[in-house]
């Protein structure tokens, strides 16, 4: 699944500036919903880093059972941290 259709399936809109508060807060539900739901990986990987990204995403020991994907959320959240500007 792309990012666009990530953001139009869950939030209504490809510009999350555009999704009203309670858009978000539904849009997430449903995501987490469909994230527990999911059995690929990739997918699974890619809908955990949107919810890491709007700090909703499970825990990783939670999120994922395989170590490697655990890896893999850990490089994408330093990655991510690195990428933010200071707070």
């Amino acid at each position: 699944m792309e990012f666009d259709d990530q953001m139009r399936r869950y939030f209504g809109t490809e510009d999350l500036a555009a999704a009203t508060p309670a858009a978000l807060e539904a849009g997430i539900e449903h995501m987490l919903v469909d994230f527990g739901l999911e059995k690929d990986r990739a997918r699974r990987f890619g809908m955990w880093s949107l919810l890491y990204m709007l700090g909703a995403a499970p825990d990783l020991d939670v999120a994922f059972k395989d170590a490697d994907d655990r890896d893999a959320a850990r490089n994408f959240m330093d990655m991510i941290d690195r990428a933010t500007p200071g707070d």
